[in-house]
């Protein structure tokens, strides 16, 4: 089965490549010559990811699957939820985002926040949506390299260390993304059957 992931970022890319099974080929926008930056204009995760998942299927007429992801925190209504990727403006990057998380926080015992993504499937013009969600709280400080995104500051439920602290094949047995995709891979297994 051969399935594009509607994504620019190589990060995500890998991670999921790490994930599924090898039996998904998964192809990246720049293998099907999609160099278009994909739309994100609506107001939640869900409606964000089916709305780029239908931008290839419908442009480039391929089965795929898009994700949208964000950092939920408790304490500051749910932010930056639906924005993560650029919370803190138009020139946003990680270390910009987590800057403007933890300056929020400052002085704020209360940092409860959960990681949600929410994967949108097309197959053959059917669609499917997977949610995955990674309980924890964020640090006062950062710590670790790996990873990417707010992983530097996100400390999972039952851990005492961050994503970032963690190897690839530690996180994605916990991740909110692998949540997602092996809800994903459950689907793919029993459509294939």
């Amino acid at each position: 089965m051969k399935l594009v992931f509607a994504t620019n970022n190589q990060n995500k890319l890998s991670e999921i490549r790490s994930i599924l099974s090898p039996e998904i080929e998964i192809l990246s926008l720049k293998e099907i010559n999609c160099k278009e930056k994909l739309p994100e204009t609506n107001p939640t995760l869900q409606q964000n990811a089916i709305q780029k998942a239908r931008f290839v299927f419908e442009n480039y007429g391929f089965d795929c699957f898009a994700d949208d992801t964000g950092l939920e925190i408790d304490e500051l209504g749910g932010e930056p939820g639906v924005y993560s990727a650029r919370y803190s403006g138009e020139h946003s990057n990680a270390k910009k985002n987590i800057d403007k998380v933890l300056t929020k926080l400052k002085g704020n015992d209360l940092r409860t926040a959960s990681f949600r993504t929410v994967i949108a499937l097309i197959i053959r013009g059917n669609e499917d949506v997977f949610e995955g969600v990674c309980s924890g709280n964020i640090s006062k400080l950062e710590y670790g390299t790996n990873g990417f995104g707010y992983d530097p500051v996100f400390i999972p439920t039952g851990f005492e260390k961050t994503f970032a602290e963690m190897s690839m094949k530690e996180k994605s047995c916990i991740s909110h993304r692998a949540k997602a995709v092996s809800k994903l891979v459950a689907f793919l297994n029993s459509y294939k059957s």
